[in-house]
């Protein structure tokens, strides 16, 4: 069965393929010749993730997945969520990003946050949802090279390194992605297994 990964990110198509058993192939837009970034104008992880997914289902007519993940800081009462990507304005800048969250958090000792992910997929014309939450805390300064986004200032709870302190495995195990991905590839896994038998 052949999958569009609706992102333009080669490095999660790569780790997805891994996970997935061989009987699945993962293609990305480019195959499609799709070099636009796909919208995302909804107020909600979920509605983000279905227009992404649903877009390519509507546009090619293929089964598709697609993804989008907000930190929830609960000081700030769930902000950024779903924003989290233009928090600090449309450049999407990941250090105007932190910049701007460390500051609206200097007043808050309640540091509590999440990072949850929201997959969508489109199969056969089937819509499901995958969910993957980590729990955590915003730590104060910024520690750590690795990842992207939030990493350098999101600790996991359980541990004492930052997400860009981490190596990938380990956040990759313990992350909310890697968890909606587990999901996703447990049910696809599942529908193989019907289908054969």
């Amino acid at each position: 069965m052949q999958l569009i990964f609706a992102t333009q990110n080669k490095n999660k198509v790569h780790e997805i393929q891994c996970q997935l058993k061989k009987e699945f192939k993962i293609s990305t837009l480019e195959a499609l010749n799709h070099h636009e970034d796909l919208e995302e104008t909804q107020d909600t992880l979920e509605g983000n993730a279905l227009q992404k997914s649903n877009f390519i289902w509507e546009k090619y007519g293929l089964n598709v997945f697609a993804d989008d993940t907000g930190l929830e800081v609960e000081a700030l009462n769930g902000a950024p969520g779903v924003y989290s990507a233009r928090y600090a304005g449309q450049a999407k800048s990941f250090q105007d990003n932190i910049d701007k969250l460390l500051k609206n958090m200097e007043s808050y000792t309640n540091r509590k946050a999440r990072f949850r992910t929201i997959i969508s997929l489109i199969i056969e014309g089937e819509k499901h949802f995958f969910e993957g939450i980590c729990e955590g805390e915003i730590t104060y300064t910024q520690s750590g090279e690795e990842g992207f986004g939030y990493d350098p200032i999101f600790k996991p709870k359980g541990y004492e390194e930052t997400f860009a302190e981490m190596d990938l495995e380990l956040k990759n195990k313990i992350g909310h992605r890697g968890k909606a991905v587990e999901k996703l590839v447990e049910f696809l896994n599942s529908q193989m297994t019907i289908t054969k038998d």
